[in-house]
């Protein structure tokens, strides 16, 4: 079965951090930097966030600006990309307003969170059991299945971990702020794995250059 192209984006700090250990949302980005993801959003036909990052920051991951929207219309795409999340547990509130913003949701639980999960998602999501354990593997042809052909990522570090040690990105995209964090308990970008080809590997750069204050890296898995 056929995947989607999987695009894994995020912004880091200098030392590596998705955000830093308060109650509130470090932002790394700049407006400049949204605006670049919010084109990246309108190109995708879904986004994929993991609970944690649901539970954390109650994402909209919608497209903003209506002429994105309209040109997505305008190709026969629905104004936003579907939203997907997956959870071990099942533990999603429904009042989150991530289910209340965009369009098509869809869930992936394990067998274990699945039954009550769509009990409380009901007219909210649509909830696919992943079976006993997550694989994203088994998630991403699921996806290709229902006509999913570029799936943008953007976290959080368990999801970009998980999903770059499975061999599963086709191009990374990282916004490096100017801004180091330095606290160990905060969320780091990417956590220890077993990666292909090792420490030794390295990715191809197909692109460097500024957005606002901030460096674009685009990289491809070779």
């Amino acid at each position: 079965m056929t995947r989607p192209f999987v695009l894994l984006s995020a912004a880091v700090s200098l030392d590596g951090y998705l955000d830093d250990a308060s109650d509130e949302r470090l932002l790394l980005s700049g407006p400049q930097d949204f605006d670049r993801v919010d084109q990246l959003r309108s190109e995708a036909d879904a986004i994929l966030v993991g609970a944690g990052t649901v539970r954390a920051d109650d994402p909209r991951l919608v497209v903003r600006d209506p002429a994105r929207r309209a040109a997505r219309v305008a190709r026969g795409a629905p104004e936003h990309p579907v939203k997907v999340t997956l959870t071990a547990g099942g533990g999603l509130d429904p009042g989150l307003r991530f289910w209340r913003h965009g369009g098509r949701k869809i869930v992936y639980p394990t067998d274990g969170g699945a039954p009550g999960l769509r009990d409380r998602l009901t007219g909210l999501a649509e909830v696919v059991p992943l079976g006993p354990a997550v694989d994203f593997l088994a998630l991403l042809e699921d996806l290709g299945g229902r006509g999913i052909g570029t799936l943008m990522v953007e976290g959080g570090g368990v999801v970009h971990t998980a999903l770059l040690s499975a061999g599963l990105v086709d191009e990374l995209q990282l916004a490096v702020a100017p801004v180091i964090v330095g606290d160990a308990a905060a969320p780091r970008f990417l956590g220890p794995a077993r990666y292909p080809g090792g420490p030794r590997r390295r990715l191809r750069l197909l692109e460097s250059r500024q957005v606002g204050d901030v460096a674009l890296l685009r990289y491809r898995p070779t």
